[in-house]
C-alpha cells in the first residue's frame, strides 16, 4: 500500500513538473494585448532582459530566461521591432526572436518641406539617426546615382506608404523610396514632362510651389499654367511660397515688400526660372496635374477676396490689378498683416 501511495505521490509530482513545464513553455508571458519590443542594433541578451524589464512587458521572467537559454537564444539576437500579444507563450516569443520575425513599419510620407523636416520624421518612426539620412542626401555620388543634385535630392521623396524594417539602414530607406519615384515616372509621364519642355525633376519643383500654392484641384493645373507660361517669356514666377520658403519662415500669411528682398535662390522675385529645388514634396495628384497642365494664356493669378481657397486668373497686368486690389483690401479688412 505505501509503495503504491510513494509511486502515486512520484507520479503526481512527475505530472505538476510537466504541467508547470508546459505552462513555463507554452502559457501566456504578455502583460497587455499588444506591445512592441525594440531591439537596437548590436544589443546583447542582457540588453533584451534589460529592456523586457524596463517596459514591464512580461509576467514571467524567470521562464522566459530558461526557455531562451534552452533554445540558444543569447547567442542569435537579431535587432529588430517585434509584435508581443497576449497568449504568446515563452516558446512563440523566443522562436520569433530568434528567427528575427519582426513586425514591419508602414511609414506614411505626406507633405514635408525640407531635408531635415524628411531626415526628423524618418529618424522618430525607424532606428536610422537623421545624420545618416541627411548626409546621404547631402553625397553627390548617392544623388546622382538617382538623376539628382544635392538642390533636387528631394525630389526622391515621394509622398506615399513605404514599408520598413525598424532596423532598416539610411541607404537601403533612400533606395527604397527612390525606386518609387524612378517607378513614377514612366514613358508616360516623360513624354508629358518633355511636351513641357520640363525634365523630371523640374515637373516636381514646379508641383512642389503649386501644392504650396492651394488646395484646389480645380486650380492647381491652371496655376502650374500660369507658371509655364512665365517661364516661356522669361518672366520672374513670382511665386509667394518661394520667398516663405527662402525665409525659413512658413507661418507667414501675407508677404509684403520687406520678404521681397531676401537674398536666396529659392527667391522668385528676384530670380527667374524655377528654384534649385522643391520647397516640399508634393502629392502625386499635383505633380500630375503639372503634366496635365491645361495650354492657356493666363499670366496672373491671384487668391480670390471670398477665401474660398479659388483664384483668380488674368492674361494682363490690368485685369491682375484689380483682382490682386479686391484681395488686398479683403486682408485688410479681416486685419490680415
Amino acid at each position: 500500500m505505501k509503495t503504491k501511495r510513494g509511486i502515486y505521490i512520484v507520479l503526481l509530482g512527475l505530472l505538476l513538473f510537466a504541467l508547470v513545464a508546459a505552462w513555463q513553455l507554452l502559457g501566456n508571458n504578455s502583460k497587455r494585448a499588444i506591445q512592441y519590443l525594440y531591439i537596437p542594433t548590436g544589443a546583447t541578451y542582457n540588453t533584451v532582459q534589460a529592456i523586457l524589464k524596463r517596459e514591464d512587458m512580461l509576467v514571467n521572467y524567470t521562464g522566459f530566461d530558461a526557455v531562451a537559454k534552452l533554445a540558444g537564444y543569447p547567442d542569435k539576437v537579431k535587432a529588430g521591432r517585434y509584435k508581443i500579444t497576449r497568449g504568446m507563450g515563452n516558446y512563440q516569443l523566443v522562436r520569433m526572436l530568434r528567427a528575427g520575425r519582426q513586425e514591419p513599419i508602414k511609414l506614411v510620407i505626406n507633405k514635408l518641406r525640407t531635408k531635415q523636416d524628411f531626415a526628423r520624421f524618418v529618424a522618430a518612426n525607424l532606428e536610422v539617426k537623421a545624420d545618416s539620412i541627411l548626409y546621404l542626401l547631402g553625397d553627390t555620388a548617392f544623388t546622382k546615382a538617382h538623376g539628382t543634385d544635392t538642390n533636387t535630392a528631394m525630389c526622391l521623396i515621394l509622398p506615399d506608404t513605404y514599408e520598413f524594417y525598424w532596423n532598416t539602414t539610411a541607404t537601403k530607406v533612400l533606395n527604397k523610396i527612390a525606386a518609387n519615384y524612378h517607378r513614377y515616372w514612366n514613358d508616360e509621364r516623360l513624354r508629358k514632362a518633355t511636351a513641357k519642355n520640363l525634365t523630371p525633376n523640374e515637373v516636381i519643383i514646379m508641383a512642389s510651389i503649386v501644392e504650396e500654392e492651394t488646395n484646389m484641384p480645380d486650380d492647381k493645373g491652371k496655376i502650374a499654367s500660369v507658371y509655364i507660361n512665365r517661364m516661356k517669356i522669361g518672366m520672374p514666377l513670382q511665386a509667394d511660397p518661394t520667398v516663405k520658403f527662402a525665409i525659413g519662415d512658413f507661418s507667414i500669411r501675407r508677404v509684403t515688400g520687406v520678404h521681397l528682398q531676401v537674398a536666396s535662390p529659392y527667391n522668385t522675385y528676384t530670380n527667374t526660372g524655377l528654384p534649385p529645388g522643391p520647397i516640399c514634396t508634393p502629392s502625386k495628384k499635383t505633380i500630375d496635374a503639372v503634366l496635365n497642365a491645361p495650354d492657356t494664356k493666363y499670366l496672373y493669378f491671384c487668391a480670390r477676396e471670398d477665401f474660398s481657397g479659388y483664384s483668380n486668373f488674368a492674361t494682363n497686368l490690368t485685369d491682375h490689378l484689380q483682382n490682386a486690389k479686391r484681395y488686398q483690401q479683403a486682408l485688410n479688412e479681416r486685419g490680415i498683416r
